[in-house]
């Protein structure tokens, strides 16, 4: 089988959650003998040449076709300016090799021109999957220059969405929005995300009788929260609250508190050092205002985590009250009172044992790959 994975970046040369996943789309199709031809592009110091995060045996299925981002003065839909380009780009880097595929996975709007030649009749191909993630300009919004920006994307994620031949979904919340913009609902296809088998471990780490150790694990964007969370932190330090809480990714100094309870490691592209930090922890928080199935909590799942989360996207597949606490988003009063739990809480043991046993069991990329493979085998034509 051959399969076309266009991407806006695959993680570590381009940092986010969906390029996390895109990297172990690539990475599992390869190791399951499916030829990919992977459309990518840099935006770290790394030479993505080498493909130095595969092996050798992955290589062999994989066949890199770097593109450059185009870049725009900003205005107005910039973003959905370059996005198109972009997606001109990819669209030329595979328009010859078209009748070579077995499938075409999109992510985000990387397949429009594709998707939109296709619909025109323009082209022939395989099916086009397409990939949105969280679906978060259809979420709640933190702010009305968010509104704005989600406001720009939505009919064009529609038009994408409608007409492509599959749309991937995470489940949960993403599936009802995704149906709710006039997909049609035969072609959802519903598939989790996961960790690497490698990732998981095999007992949850020691706790500290003393107090409990949180931590946040991401970008200092305004959906994720973090406003939210500073100000209910710096009202439990207030209130003596005996906590430890930990920040790892690029997080400003104008939004750090200055206390000898919080930490900033800064931003960690090793991901064996962030699982090192991770399982020093008892309880991530992740306190976004929209989400699709964040990396970050299958993480520090796989590191015997509890999870204080908000009930967006598909949060809810992996976030119950057997491994944590499931808030309301934009909610600072469930925020305080989770995290109040959490720290008063005597025995967090079952809520993170119970977290690993669901990611050892479900939420594992030799789980997740048989599905994909299966889904686009089905889907082929």
């Amino acid at each position: 089988m051959r399969v076309a994975l266009i991407t806006d970046g695959i993680a570590p040369y381009v940092l986010g959650g969906m390029q996390k996943h895109s990297f172990y789309l690539v990475k599992y199709l390869a190791k399951n003998k499916i030829h990919v031809d992977l459309v990518h592009y840099n935006d770290s110091l790394y030479d993505i040449n080498q493909l130095e995060f595969f092996t050798t045996e992955e290589k062999a299925f994989i066949h890199p076709v770097v593109l450059s981002f185009p870049t725009s003065v900003k205005f107005p839909g910039h973003y959905i300016y370059k996005s198109y380009k972009y997606s001109c780009l990819a669209f030329d880097a595979v328009k010859d090799q078209l009748n070579t595929y077995d499938f075409i996975y999109t992510k985000g709007f990387t397949g429009w021109k594709l998707i939109t030649e296709k619909h025109k009749g323009n082209i022939t191909c395989c099916n086009i999957g397409v990939k949105f993630h969280g679906y978060e300009m259809f979420q709640i919004a933190p702010d009305m220059k968010s509104k704005f920006q989600q406001f720009l994307l939505q009919a064009f994620v529609k038009k994408i969405s409608k007409q492509a031949d599959v749309v991937f979904s995470y489940g949960g919340k993403i599936t009802d929005i995704i149906k709710s913009i006039g997909v049609n609902p035969k072609h959802i296809i519903e598939i989790p995300s996961g960790v690497e088998k490698e990732f998981i471990g095999n007992a949850i780490s020691s706790h500290n009788e003393t107090y409990h150790k949180f931590v946040f694990l991401g970008r200092a964007e305004r959906r994720k929260g973090i406003t939210e969370l500073n100000e209910v932190l710096q009202k439990l330090i207030s209130e003596n609250q005996n906590f430890r809480f930990e920040f790892i990714g690029p997080i400003p100094d104008s939004m750090k508190i200055k206390h000898e309870s919080v930490t900033y490691h800064g931003e960690i592209r090793d991901t064996q050092k962030i699982k090192s930090l991770l399982s020093q922890n008892d309880v991530l928080v992740c306190p976004s205002w929209s989400e699709g199935f964040p990396n970050v909590i299958l993480e520090a799942m796989a590191c015997g985590l509890a999870i204080i989360a908000t009930n967006v996207g598909a949060v809810a597949a992996m976030v119950s009250d057997k491994n944590g606490w499931l808030i309301e988003p934009a909610n600072k009063q469930q925020l305080e009172a989770a995290l109040i739990n959490a720290i008063n809480a005597k025995n967090v043991i079952p809520k993170k044992e119970h977290s690993l046993l669901l990611v050892q069991s479900t939420f594992n990329w030799d789980i997740i790959s048989k599905k994909l493979i299966e889904s686009i085998s089905t889907n082929k034509s």
